[in-house]
Protein backbone atom coordinates (compact mmCIF):
# COMPACT_ATOMS: atom_id res chain seq x y z
CA UNK A 1 0.00 0.00 0.00
CA UNK A 2 1.32 3.46 -1.17
CA UNK A 3 -0.12 7.36 -0.97
CA UNK A 4 0.41 10.84 -1.19
CA UNK A 5 0.07 11.85 1.77
CA UNK A 6 0.11 15.90 2.58
CA UNK A 7 3.96 17.40 3.38
CA UNK A 8 2.70 19.10 6.69
CA UNK A 9 1.44 14.86 7.82
CA UNK A 10 4.44 13.61 6.30
CA UNK A 11 7.00 15.78 8.58
CA UNK A 12 4.85 15.04 11.41
CA UNK A 13 5.77 11.35 11.57
CA UNK A 14 7.80 10.46 14.56
CA UNK A 15 10.51 8.73 12.59
CA UNK A 16 13.36 6.08 14.47
CA UNK A 17 15.91 4.17 12.98
CA UNK A 18 15.06 0.70 12.24
CA UNK A 19 16.88 -1.56 14.49
CA UNK A 20 17.01 -3.98 11.11
CA UNK A 21 19.19 -0.71 9.74
CA UNK A 22 23.05 -1.26 9.78
CA UNK A 23 26.10 -0.16 8.02
CA UNK A 24 29.50 -0.05 8.43
CA UNK A 25 29.66 3.10 6.68
CA UNK A 26 27.32 4.99 9.22
CA UNK A 27 25.21 6.91 6.78
CA UNK A 28 22.92 4.50 5.41
CA UNK A 29 19.60 4.17 7.46
CA UNK A 30 16.01 3.16 7.21
CA UNK A 31 13.60 4.93 9.10
CA UNK A 32 10.01 4.27 10.45
CA UNK A 33 6.85 5.79 12.10
CA UNK A 34 3.85 4.22 12.86
CA UNK A 35 0.47 5.38 12.87
CA UNK A 36 -2.46 3.85 13.46
CA UNK A 37 -3.41 3.69 9.57
CA UNK A 38 -0.29 2.45 8.02
CA UNK A 39 3.86 1.97 8.94
CA UNK A 40 5.78 4.43 6.95
CA UNK A 41 9.23 4.14 5.61
CA UNK A 42 11.93 5.80 4.54
CA UNK A 43 15.45 6.62 3.61
CA UNK A 44 17.03 8.70 5.85
CA UNK A 45 19.60 10.05 2.81
CA UNK A 46 16.91 11.36 1.48
CA UNK A 47 15.23 14.42 2.27
CA UNK A 48 12.95 14.29 5.02
CA UNK A 49 10.22 15.12 2.66
CA UNK A 50 11.49 12.50 0.10
CA UNK A 51 9.88 9.18 -0.62
CA UNK A 52 8.93 6.96 1.27
CA UNK A 53 6.47 3.86 1.49
CA UNK A 54 3.52 3.15 3.53
CA UNK A 55 2.18 0.20 4.47
CA UNK A 56 -1.10 -1.39 6.23
CA UNK A 57 -0.06 -2.46 9.82
CA UNK A 58 -1.23 -6.11 8.81
CA UNK A 59 1.00 -5.87 5.68
CA UNK A 60 3.51 -4.50 8.01
CA UNK A 61 3.85 -7.95 10.16
CA UNK A 62 3.83 -10.01 7.61
CA UNK A 63 7.03 -8.63 6.09
CA UNK A 64 8.78 -8.29 9.23
CA UNK A 65 8.30 -11.86 10.63
CA UNK A 66 9.80 -13.00 7.49
CA UNK A 67 13.02 -11.55 7.70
Amino acid sequence: MTRNAPAREISELAWFKSSYSSSSEGDSCVEVANTPEAIHVRDSKHDTLGPRLAFAPATWAVFVSRT
